[in-house]
């Protein structure tokens, strides 16, 4: 009989692909002796992005608290109740074994419902300050998989098992050749290159950090860069790069080849959120982290600061970046033994086992379930 496992968490990809990376672990672990089902929120990308992965996936009504002070929010505990209601009948209909959360509000009713249950839960905690759902299930989760050490201060260290990120995709140190990589984006092997990539929709202060750098060098610069300006910026970097040409320079909304573009970096400029951090872990890349001031508990930060304190990162703060960052990367540029040992550092913290280390855990958990359960 099929083990039956869901998976559950959303509202950005930082939350879905994890969870995607160890369904598709599962799937090789254990091919057609697994049964998976996602549950996300009505509305958000989980419900297009998963299914077109070949998935099925239930939604639910849940929504999260606006910041700011908005009717919406009234309506909060309503969707609440409503989403742990389908969460159980999700569950039971589904026969569900064992429930991993990967956090973000979706995640949410079916963990809390499933521990009500009796169905054994896991949680995958990505980053290195955890968020509020993650502490308040993690009381009666049965494991706790985390990405970075010293995760003692929220969670029962009993239950922590550090596993990584799992990550989508082959990323590794040498795994693409870096003068096909070069070719790849018209760029030499005569001067270094900086990647500066900001999310697929785009970070205002990386690009606006670009324009400013871009105006200062006139059109000659020391190095070369990949710049992922995003899609909603798209037109108007295109625009401004019309009217101030830097061949030096290539410009993109979209890096579909990212292995490419870490192999053809000598230095990353990049935003910190999870799946970042753990992709330039495994592709062993100095970086200089402009952490995203955006984000709930200040997240982006906490992780570019325990890389920093290990010698992995150099942060420049989203305030200051304008005007500092670019500079400080050309520093880092002219001096190869800080970059080799930032690489060096960094790579330490890889874990290119994430997915399959938590497959362990849940199969694990399912095993001391049904010890428990004889007994």
């Amino acid at each position: 009989m099929a083990i039956r496992v869901i998976l559950s968490g959303g509202g950005t990809g930082g939350h879905i692909y994890p969870a995607v990376a160890v369904a598709e672990a599962l799937k090789r672990r254990l091919g057609d002796e697994v049964e998976l089902l996602f549950v996300g929120a009505e509305g958000k990308m989980e419900m297009e992005k998963v299914p077109a992965l070949g998935y099925r996936i239930v939604g639910l009504p849940i929504a999260g608290l606006q910041r700011r002070l908005e009717w919406r929010n009234l309506l909060v505990p309503f969707k609440v109740l409503r989403s742990i209601r389908l969460a159980r009948r999700t569950i039971r209909d589904f026969g569900a074994d064992v429930v991993v959360g990967f956090g973000g509000y979706a995640s949410a009713p079916v963990l809390w419902a499933a521990q009500r249950m009796g169905v054994p839960t896991l949680i995958q905690e990505q980053n290195s300050y955890a968020g509020v759902t993650n502490k308040i299930l993690a009381r009666r989760a049965a494991r706790i998989c985390t990405a970075y050490e010293g995760m003692e201060r929220f969670f029962p260290a009993e239950k922590i098992v550090l596993t990584g990120n799992p990550l989508r995709g082959g990323f590794s140190k040498g795994g693409v050749d870096r003068r096909e990589a070069l070719a790849r984006f018209g760029l030499t092997e005569e001067l270094p290159v900086v990647l500066v990539v900001g999310g697929s929709l785009g970070t205002r202060s990386l690009n606006e950090m670009m324009k400013a750098w871009i105006l200062s060098t006139g059109g000659k610069a020391p190095m070369q860069v990949i710049w992922q300006t995003g899609k909603y910026y798209e037109r108007e970097m295109q625009a401004f790069l019309a009217a101030h040409p830097a061949p030096h320079v290539w410009q993109g909304a979209f890096i579909d080849r990212m292995d490419c573009a870490y192999a053809a970096a000598d230095l990353v400029v990049s935003r910190s959120g999870a799946g970042t951090v753990s992709e330039l872990c495994l592709v062993a890349k100095p970086v200089l982290f402009v952490p995203s001031p955006n984000v709930a508990e200040d997240h982006q930060t906490k992780n570019a600061r325990a890389l920093e304190a290990k010698g992995a990162a150099v942060v420049v703060a989203d305030a200051e970046c304008r005007t500092t960052a670019m500079r400080r990367a050309e520093e880092l540029l002219a001096d190869p033994a800080a970059l080799r040992r930032m690489s060096d550092n960094i790579e330490q913290l890889a874990k290119p086992r994430a997915a399959d280390a938590i497959v362990d855990e849940v199969l694990r958990v399912l095993e001391q379930t049904k010890g428990t359960k004889k007994k």
